[in-house]
Parts: structure tokens; C-alpha cells; sequence
């Protein structure tokens, strides 16, 4: 069986579209061209609409252990595709391999989850007023829900989104970002061979513009969920007020890193590096301003810039690299800007030199050391191997700086001392606080932002609250029974 499909998977059949209307993958390490997908038309989509509301009429009131043991096989074929599907992701994202398996493995683990989360989508029974009278609530699936994935992970925003959708009983749309498509068609795969192959779960790969409409416009979908930039969330949430969706949105961060000097440095060091660089610094949940205490700021700047400067660079597949490309060019362009910018303003351009990058798609790791609000990246989100370091003298003066954005998505403290941690965790305007630890999310936790970050939460027994209706009910004339 190969992973690999040309194809769009709707209503449990694969579409393939006509040459003029596909669109090319490529490998951004070095252009290589990787395959086809369909650029899917309006008149495809409504098709898959069609398709998800028929199987919205079934799927609704299947069993939830039919529905668990769909989601657990589809879990273990995942594992079972593990190394091609990691392959596949660095191939068509550009992260290192180390780093796809790794999300490989974080991706079915939502699958897992929520298999067991569809046992729990408990109701109430509410004490009445009247003893001849039986109240309480259900909770009952939402109907056809609309995903709008990233790139940057290509695989777990899919299935933490669509793995509580059908646990709950819902049937699924997917557009993915046309960057990683394939990685979406694989999973498609996959679902097919577990069982969800009746319209459970659509993939319909083309313009996010083009599924937005469609699916905003329409009354069967009742729900959206976008993982993406403010700036088109903002626009998603225009297009869903017409029809009244329910929206879930991750969206923008700007997470502070924050390190006090009652850390052991060394471990600080590695802590930044992880929450710079992974995904080579393309996540929203990536260390976007490092503010570190001034009475170790410059021992921490030199080992920071020491540890950065030994990362491999490099085409992902290479097991030795750690740091792969952007996804465009024009994200190398725009991590150029925001370097040039800061060092017109003061800032220091640490690390190694840009014309030692291995291809046009590659930016080397770069520390713009003692960077102010004044600078583009103060505000900005990097999404790149670029780590911006500050000093700071005093808590209440970092708390303030760390808040002072329109995003609240992740944020990470380094202290030891009981009483700074409660502080931090109740002052920083944030949906996430990790201390003393990037490792911050996984199927168990509610991932989610705060202000313009985000709207609801994904994981944990919440997230398939997502995709449920709470419907209440009273039964009267018990008495007379």
C-alpha cells in the first residue's frame, strides 16, 4: 500500500482532477517536485458537502464503540506507516526527520484520545422542581464541521481537530494547506483502511479561499475549525457569521520566553533552543521574544549563540541536521527584514553567515541580541530560526513587556522560587505557561490562546466539547405513570 495519492478523498471515493486543474508539490529543501494534487472546484466541494451531510445521518447515531474502534485502527495504522509518513512530512515540510517521526507519534496520539473521549460525552440529570418531572441534558453531535489546517503540521492539526469531530459523532471537511497536502492524503489513506470510508472524513486539496467560501456560505456545515494566522481568522470569522457557525481558531502567537537568574543556566540554554528551533523556529508556540535576567544576560547570550552555531543545517532527511528549510522563499525574505530591521536599530546580529545557507530556502540560526519594542520583532511573529534576546531587571517589568501584545498563545517561565512562579502563572496573559519546561502540549492538555490567539481549545476532554450541543430536555406527567 502507498501513502502516496493524486487524488482528493471525498465521500469515501478518490477524485482525481484533470491536468489543468492541479497543483504542484514540491520539496522546498531543493525544489524537487514531489507530485500532483487536485485543485478541487466549487462544484467538488459542494459535492463534498453532500457527501459529509448524507453521512452525518448515519455516522450521528452510530455506536461509540463503533466510532473508538475506527479512530484506534486508524491510530495503529499510523504507527504501523510511522517511517513513510515521517519521510513523507520532511519531503514536503522541510523538518528534520527526528522531528517528523516525533509528530508522526503526536498525531495518532489524538486519535487515541479521543477514541477513549467518545465513551465520555456525558449528559446531566438536573433535580426538579416538581417531583413528577424528569430534566436533565443530552449531548449530541454538531453535524458536518469544516478543518482549514497549516502547514507547518501538516499531520497533528489535522487529527486533533477531526479526531474529536468523529469521536463526537460529526463527519469532517478538510482543506490543507496545499504546501503539505500529500501528508493529508496519507492520512486519508489510512481512514480509508480503518473504516471511515463513507464520508466520515473528506480531503479536498485547492485554495483555502475557495473551501472557505463554500463551506461558510452553506447551513449543513455548522462548524469551523482554522489553524492559522490571525490576520485570516479575522476573515473566517466574518465569512462564518452569516450562517451562524460554532468557531474554534488557533491562531498567532508571540510567546515570551522568560529566564530568571536563579536558574541553572546551562538547562535554561537547552529549554530556549528547543522552543526556538523546533520546526526550525516555524510554530506558533515558538520562543518569539527571550528576555532573559541582565545579571546573567550575557552568559546566557554566549552559551545560547555557542549551542546555536553547532545545529546542523540541512536537507531533513540528513539525520544529522536539526534545523531544515522555510517553507518559502518569501519567508527567508521576510526573516531578513525583521534581522535588518533590528540591527538599523541597535540591536547585535549574532550567529553564522547568511551566505553559508545549503539552499534559497534556508535561513541559518540568528540571535538579534538586545532588541527593544521599537524593532519589527518585538511585534511580529518571526516563524524562523531568528531568536531575539533582551535583558530585563525586575519581574513586574518583564511581566508587562511579555504582555504587551494583541497575542496569548504560549509563554514560558525559567525560575525556581515558589513564590515567582504563582506570579508569573496568573500575570501573563496567556493561554499556556510552561515552567521550567518547553514541553508543554500532547492529547492530555487544552491547547488553546487567550486576546487574539484564539478562540476555544483543542485536546484534553474539552476538545471534543468543541463539536457538541448541549440539548435539554423535560419530561412532564411522570406522576400519572
Amino acid at each position: 500500500m502507498t501513502l502516496i495519492r493524486e487524488q482528493a478523498f471525498i465521500g469515501g471515493r478518490w477524485i482525481k482532477a484533470g491536468s489543468d486543474a492541479q497543483i504542484a508539490v514540491h520539496d522546498p529543501a531543493n525544489g524537487e517536485l514531489i507530485g500532483h494534487v487536485p485543485d478541487v472546484s466549487a462544484a467538488e466541494m459542494d459535492n463534498a458537502i453532500d457527501a459529509a451531510a448524507g453521512a452525518f445521518e448515519h455516522w450521528r447515531y452510530s455506536a461509540v464503540g463503533e466510532r473508538a474502534d475506527k479512530l484506534l485502527a486508524w491510530y495503529h495504522g499510523m504507527l504501523d506507516n510511522r517511517e513513510e509518513l515521517a519521510r513523507l512530512m520532511t519531503r514536503e515540510q522541510g523538518k528534520p526527520i527526528a522531528e517528523s517521526r516525533g509528530e508522526v507519534d503526536y498525531a495518532a496520539s489524538f486519535l487515541r484520545w479521543f477514541a477513549e473521549e467518545a465513551r465520555r460525552t456525558y449528559g446531566a440529570t438536573i433535580p426538579a422542581e416538581d417531583p413528577t418531572v424528569s430534566i436533565g441534558t443530552l449531548r449530541e453531535p454538531m453535524g458536518v464541521v469544516a478543518v482549514i489546517t497549516p502547514w507547518n503540521f501538516p499531520l497533528a492539526m489535522i487529527t486533533r481537530k477531526v479526531g474529536a469531530a468523529i469521536a463526537a459523532g460529526c463527519t469532517t471537511l478538510v482543506n490543507p494547506a496545499s504546501e503539505t497536502a500529500f501528508c493529508a492524503l496519507a492520512l486519508a489513506v489510512l481512514a480509508e483502511e480503518a473504516g471511515l470510508c463513507n464520508g466520515e472524513f473528506n480531503v479536498l486539496t485547492g485554495p483555502g479561499k475557495r473551501f472557505s467560501k463554500s463551506v461558510c456560505a452553506d447551513d449543513r456545515v455548522r462548524a469551523l475549525s482554522f489553524t492559522g494566522s490571525t490576520e485570516v481568522g479575522r476573515s473566517l470569522l466574518r465569512q462564518a457569521a452569516d450562517t451562524v457557525k460554532c468557531t474554534s481558531m488557533e491562531l498567532g502567537g508571540n510567546a515570551p520566553f522568560i529566564v530568571c537568574e536563579d536558574v541553572d543556566i546551562d538547562s535554561a540554554v537547552e529549554g530556549a533552543i528547543a522552543a526556538k528551533f523546533q520546526t526550525s523556529g516555524q510554530d506558533c508556540v515558538a520562543a518569539n521574544r527571550i528576555f532573559v535576567h541582565r545579571d546573567i544576560y550575557e552568559d546566557f547570550v554566549e552559551r545560547f549563540v555557542t549551542r546555536m552555531n553547532a545545529m546542523p543545517v540541512g536537507h531533513g532527511l540528513d539525520e544529522a541536521n536539526e534545523i531544515g528549510p522555510l517553507i518559502h522563499k518569501q519567508a527567508v525574505e521576510k526573516a531578513q527584514g525583521l534581522v535588518d530591521d533590528a540591527k538599523a536599530k541597535g540591536a547585535r546580529i549574532l550567529g553564522r553567515d547568511q551566505k553559508d545557507a545549503p539552499g534559497e530556502h534556508f535561513f541559518m540560526p540568528t540571535v538579534v541580541a538586545d532588541f527593544t519594542r521599537e524593532m519589527n520583532l518585538f511585534s511580529e511573529e518571526a516563524f524562523a530560526p531568528v531568536a531575539p534576546i533582551t535583558p530585563f531587571d525586575d519581574d513586574d517589568a518583564v511581566i508587562a513587556a511579555a504582555n504587551d501584545t494583541i497575542y496569548g498563545l504560549a509563554s514560558y517561565v525559567y525560575t525556581h522560587r515558589d513564590a515567582r512562579i504563582r506570579k508569573f502563572l496568573r500575570a501573563l496573559e496567556y493561554g499556556m505557561v510552561g515552567v521550567n519546561t518547553m514541553d508543554i502540549t500532547g492529547p492530555h492538555v487544552p491547547f488553546g490562546g487567550v486576546k487574539q490567539s484564539g478562540l476555544g481549545r483543542e485536546g484534553a476532554h474539552i476538545g471534543i466539547e468543541e463539536y457538541l450541543e448541549t440539548k435539554y430536555y423535560c419530561i412532564g406527567g411522570l406522576g400519572n405513570a
